[in-house]
């Protein structure tokens, strides 16, 4: 598959786009912020960074929110990181945040460990598309 540099197949463009999702994710809560927005964005950074490494790997991929379909799509070699399957349980937070009360709401502590899951899932995909 062909990435045409900056294009919607680049990789690279996926990562970057995961990378200002994640920066969203870290911001302090403002007044009248509820954790359920930041944690929506780290699930987007993560799903995003695993997009990319797809690309990269030149395997399709559906539109869809669910991490764990789009990480069982990964060649069964590649090493991935249990911090990065983890990713898994952010799912909801691209879904079900979206209607109040489908979820028990979201707290700083789950937005904490929503970014430290994106962070490892944006960092091993870097790697892997962006190696030192």
């Amino acid at each position: 598959m062909q990435h045409k540099p900056g294009g919607a197949n680049d990789p690279k463009r996926w990562l970057k786009n995961a990378e200002a999702d994640l920066a969203y994710a870290m911001l302090p809560l403002p007044p009248g912020g509820m954790y359920e927005q930041p944690c929506f964005h780290a699930q987007q950074a993560a799903e995003k960074s695993v997009k990319a490494v797809l690309l990269h790997l030149g395997i399709d991929f559906p539109f869809t929110h669910n991490l764990k379909y789009l990480l069982n799509l990964l060649p069964t070699d590649l090493e991935v990181p249990n911090e990065v399957r983890g990713a898994t349980d952010l799912t909801p937070y691209a879904t079900i945040t979206r209607y109040p009360g489908e979820l028990e709401p979201a707290t700083e502590s789950d937005r904490d460990s929503a970014v430290t899951v994106a962070k490892a899932t944006f960092e091993w995909a870097k790697g892997i598309i962006c190696p030192s």
